[in-house]
């Protein structure tokens, strides 16, 4: 079997940061159309109308490598189509991204709280990444692995294609050591330092994870006790593994769920989950790792607080 080719450069610029959407025109489909328009109103026609995308055409929206797609543009099976999306307006989250570390090599950024790792779904702009790419003037910058929209703090950023891979593959097979802080209610009869194992799954198309008994564990967390004050616990949160939402639910089965949770131990109404004045107390502090290409042994610290245990002492 032949090796895939790999796709060309995009001619189109990105836009806020933000990369156009690729197409590629599918192998079999000589027959079935004539033109590359015939193919977008058959594909998006049904989504977003075919008046649409009959503008998007008219306005030159839509490009191959040759340049725009006309009415007559023919079809090419194994092709490629690039078009920026219509986006819907987007809250902008009002923090920044901060740079902790930069480098020729990597980008260690603090997310802040509610601001989506990379774009997906309805959160397209408002994204770390597209912020960086475009403030940093980095358009291939790429992450590293991903942080929940809900979570504050570090994510590592690729800067060259060529060294993904590389820091990729460091947390795939968990050889980053990461440090959460979170603050949630003390509980004296809950005993810490402790070490939670569980089997958690997430379905697809539900919002929440969950804890079950129909199998073996394969989310691990350790939990310590760092401070109390006011009813309060502000606890150290040790990841063995990744699992969505893990911290999150082992927290939550220990009967101390993390400030301002929106989704356990229930789920709350939507507006309420992104009530920016109530940011879930979870914060990625720390990550600590040797660097795959340097071999020196480095360590990042978050420079942000938690808003309900904003300092250190006690």
């Amino acid at each position: 079997m032949g090796r895939r080719r790999r796709a060309p450069v995009s001619p189109l610029a990105q836009v806020g940061g933000v990369d156009a959407v690729r197409v590629r025109l599918p192998g079999d489909g000589g027959g079935r159309w004539g033109t590359v328009r015939e193919f977008l109103l058959g594909r998006y026609g049904s989504v977003v109308g075919g008046e649409r995308v009959e503008a998007m055409l008219a306005e030159g929206r839509f490009v191959t490598l040759d340049g725009p797609v006309g009415a007559a543009t023919p079809y090419e099976p194994g092709g490629w189509v690039w078009f920026h999306r219509d986006r819907a307006p987007e809250a902008e989250v009002p923090s920044e991204v901060g740079v902790v570390h930069r480098d020729e090599r990597i980008v260690v950024a603090d997310k802040p709280h509610f601001l989506a790792t990379t774009p997906r779904g309805q959160h397209v702009a408002q994204t770390a990444l597209s912020r960086l790419r475009h403030g940093l003037g980095l358009p291939l910058l790429t992450p590293a692995h991903r942080l929940d929209r809900l979570t504050a703090g570090l994510v590592l950023f690729v800067v060259r294609p060529e060294d993904r891979g590389a820091y990729q593959t460091l947390f795939r097979d968990r050889k980053v050591r990461k440090e959460y802080e979170g603050v949630a209610r003390h509980d004296p009869a809950v005993a810490l330092p402790l070490t939670v194992r569980s089997r958690i799954v997430k379905e697809r198309g539900r919002m929440a994870a969950e804890e079950r008994a129909d199998g073996p564990p394969n989310a691990e967390s350790r939990v310590e006790l760092l401070g109390r004050r006011d009813g309060l616990g502000r606890y150290l949160l040790l990841p063995a593994t990744g699992r969505t939402h893990q911290l999150r639910l082992h927290m939550s089965g220990l009967g101390l769920p993390l400030l301002h949770d929106p989704l356990y131990p229930r789920q709350l109404p939507q507006a309420d989950a992104d009530d920016w004045s109530r940011p879930l107390q979870l914060l990625a502090r720390a990550l600590e790792f040797t660097d795959p290409l340097t071999g020196r042994a480095v360590r990042f610290e978050s420079r942000l607080r938690l808003a309900e245990w904003p300092d250190e002492q006690g």
